[in-house]
């Protein structure tokens, strides 16, 4: 065994929780000599793909009720010592400026991910922690004085040994930026009890007669999620964006943690109208375009394609004259403009997916170090643990709490 991989503590995984657990454990204890094992051929390659490229590294509200898990309940006592304000302050410390915009969402005020990274990288480089790119890890022992990691690059193999270990190298989601199942499976083999990851941020499948008509379309309005018994499960307001077989945008990834097959999903389209306000307006438009097909009804309000979609749906005939529209016909696009339902049928993949539900048994993570109550000096931090947030930066977050709890734990 090369003296050089010998370690106090190794971290497998170079994205958002493992590179902030590195720098904590080294800034908390500089004597300590610390490696990150990466994947990816550079740190941090995920991050970069966040918040559109801009790396929404947090929020201003940050609340468990924002997430969903079996390490939800543990997580309050997390959120209560670092809230998206007191994140944000670290990583001004780090020399890096954010700001919040209107839905408490934090970015870097150069609006550019590479700056989130940037900060962090300098940090690994400037307290000399050890990396190692491009590393596949092939097997995980526990032995007497701690951990042996056997991995392997292009060129050779490599065995080290630590006396701690950290799990932080993610889930499934996004796989073309290196996101796999690992996580769990060494977990598993440790003996933990885990949850299989499924999509989670990501589009939802849907049935539906006027998809076609509505691909590559985008309408701002209130998404509805209902289960079983017609039970509402959540509700939000946004951009939906329609494709060939699915529901997209910010307001239908956040239903996606939720939505299983045979829900309902319910949007309204004109959320700021009532549904009789609707019928004075519709009525309105019957008078100014009386002698013109149905086609023509809802211009002015919709996207031409939308209102066919709703005219579709609504059983009206695109070719009626629109003075001829009944009382009940009328009656009937409201409604459909009110609550245009799709069934769901499932989610996309893992690659159209932003984050994972998933991970290990949030009972089995101490949430006051973020060690495994299972194994001792193993430690997980980020998606590896049975927690997703909502869009807005929570993700994020959560990884980079755990990694400094962890870090600081060492």
């Amino acid at each position: 065994m090369e003296k050089k991989n010998i370690y106090d503590a190794i971290i497998i995984g170079g994205g958002a929780s493992g590179l902030m657990c590195a720098i904590t454990a080294k800034k908390h204890d500089r004597s300590k000599k610390i490696a990150i094992i990466e994947k990816n051929d550079r740190l941090g390659k995920k991050l970069m793909s966040t918040g559109n490229g801009r790396c929404n590294l947090t929020n201003h509200c940050i609340s468990p009720d924002k997430y969903v898990g079996s390490f939800k309940k543990q997580s309050k006592k997390i959120f209560e010592r670092f809230s998206g304000d007191e994140m944000a302050n670290i990583f001004k410390n780090f020399g890096l400026l954010s700001f919040y915009d209107n839905e408490g969402r934090y970015y870097p005020i150069s609006k550019h991910a590479a700056s989130v990274l940037d900060v962090l990288r300098l940090q690994v480089e400037t307290l000399g922690i050890d990396v190692f790119t491009e590393q596949n890890v092939n097997s995980i022992k526990k032995v007497f004085n701690g951990f042996k990691i056997s991995s392997d690059d292009s060129e050779k193999k490599y065995d080290f040994i630590c006396n701690k270990l950290v799990i932080a190298n993610g889930s499934k989601a996004a796989p073309k930026l290196g996101g796999n199942a690992s996580a769990i499976d060494y977990l598993k083999n440790f003996g933990h009890k885990v949850v299989s990851f499924s999509p989670a941020l990501c589009p939802v499948k849907v049935k539906s007669n006027v998809l076609k008509i509505l691909k590559g379309l985008r309408v701002t309005g209130k998404a509805q999620l209902y289960g079983e018994h017609s039970r509402l499960i959540k509700e939000e307001t946004g951009e939906i964006q329609f494709t060939e077989n699915s529901l997209s945008g910010i307001c239908v990834f956040n239903l996606s943690l939720f939505a299983k097959p045979n829900d309902k999903i319910v949007l309204d389209l004109l959320p700021d109208y009532s549904e009789n306000e609707l019928i004075k307006i519709i009525r309105q438009h019957i008078s100014l375009f009386s002698d013109l097909p149905c086609e023509q009804l809802l211009t002015g309000i919709f996207q031409k394609r939308i209102g066919q979609a709703i005219l579709t749906i609504s059983r009206v005939d695109l070719s009626k004259i629109c003075s001829k529209l009944s009382k009940d016909e009328v009656s009937g696009i409201c409604k459909t403009i009110k609550s245009m339902s799709f069934t769901v049928s499932g989610k996309e993949d893992f690659s159209h997916a932003q984050c994972a539900l998933g991970g290990v048994w949030g009972k089995e993570i101490d949430e006051n170090t973020m060690m495994s109550k299972i194994v001792e000096n193993l430690f997980v931090c980020g998606e590896a643990i049975d927690l997703c947030g909502e869009c807005g930066g929570f993700n994020l977050h959560f990884a980079f709490a755990g990694g400094i709890i962890a870090g600081e734990n060492l």
